[in-house]
């Protein structure tokens, strides 16, 4: 019997590492295959709009299913749409617009850090030592990404506005932990994420303004590194695959792994990112900046993993398998 668990919960946990890496690879090609649309002349918001509007019209029914969250976690509903969704995704994709892809999701890896340092000089809550570590290592890394010593290697607003974006990542983190009561009444992340995409939808609408968009150039190709790309087959790939798939498939492998083994899975995404625009758009990061972006993550995920001062409250960064989840892969 014991024998008949052990291989059953061994193939669960290989099953959820398999669809934990999909995920990742899944959420690393969305910036790969929205930056040529923008360079085709669509506007970075308006590819937002694309994707989330026909994630959540792919999701409806997932959130039929789960509409008793409205009533239940409204502020978690408003706030995952609002930052995690549209605030996140609006910024990353603007940012992609000026900056490589991989540098923009780099920068998005200083949440941990921030979320950390929210912790530690606003809510005056103590952290681990680790924690500071990480927040050390990923400054400093990210230090080396962006070439400091050179006075910023790349356009100085694309880095803010993946600095923009890795607040808003922030901004959730804090109001999901904010709204967390401690209970055992977790909500289903597929249906946050289901309304997350629905709220963030109305938002963009609001802001895209998509009634003013060039449609016809979803009818023509656009240019990925010398090869034309139908610039529809583009825009299925960000809905379908780095979107509905990648988050699906995410849900499912935290369920089968803890949070800590999916966090280091989840920390793959930025290398696909950075590998895919280097084959796929011609992106080439220097030796400095490649072993930067490897101390980024390294730090990232100290500060993510750690865990909280004895005898204080935990971090937010340090919450459960719905908040990482709900955060995770929101920008790429």
């Amino acid at each position: 019997m014991r024998t008949t668990v052990s291989s059953q919960d061994h193939r669960g946990r290989g099953i959820g590492l398999s669809l934990a890496l999909g995920s990742a690879l899944a959420f690393g090609g969305s910036g790969v295959a929205a930056k040529p649309l923008i360079e085709a002349g669509l506007d970075p918001l308006h590819v937002v709009w694309l994707r989330v509007t026909g994630a959540a019209l792919v999701m409806l029914p997932l959130a039929v299913r789960h509409r008793a969250l409205i009533r239940s976690r409204p502020a978690l509903l408003a706030g995952f749409g609002l930052l995690g969704v549209a605030g996140v995704q609006a910024f990353y994709f603007a940012a992609i617009s000026r900056i490589p892809v991989g540098v923009a999701l780099l920068v998005e890896y200083l949440a941990p850090a921030l979320v950390l340092g929210w912790v530690r000089f606003v809510q005056r809550r103590p952290v681990t030592r680790a924690a500071a570590l990480g927040v050390v290592l990923a400054v400093g890394g990210l230090a080396c990404v962006v070439e400091v010593w050179a006075g910023l290697g790349f356009d100085a607003l694309g880095l803010l506005l993946a600095l923009a974006a890795a607040c808003c990542q922030v901004g959730y983190f804090v109001l999901s932990d904010q709204g967390s009561d401690g209970g055992d009444d977790v909500p289903d992340p597929l249906g946050v994420i289901a309304y997350g995409l629905l709220v963030g939808a109305v938002v963009l609408t609001v802001v895209a303004r998509p009634w003013g968009m060039d449609w016809s150039v979803l009818a023509h190709t656009a240019g990925m590194n010398g090869s034309e790309v139908p610039a529809w087959l583009l825009l299925a790939w960000i809905v379908l695959l780095a979107t509905v798939v990648a988050y699906v498939t995410g849900v499912v492998s935290v369920r089968r792994l803890s949070p800590q083994v999916a966090g280091v899975v989840a920390c793959l995404e930025a290398v696909i990112a950075t590998v895919l625009a280097w084959v796929l758009l011609g992106e080439h990061l220097s030796a400095p900046q490649i072993a930067g972006g490897a101390v980024v993550l390294l730090g990232a995920f100290i500060a993510q993993s750690s865990a909280p001062a004895k005898g204080s409250p935990g971090p937010v960064a340090s919450g459960g398998p719905e908040r990482e989840l709900s955060a995770r892969g929101t920008a790429a």
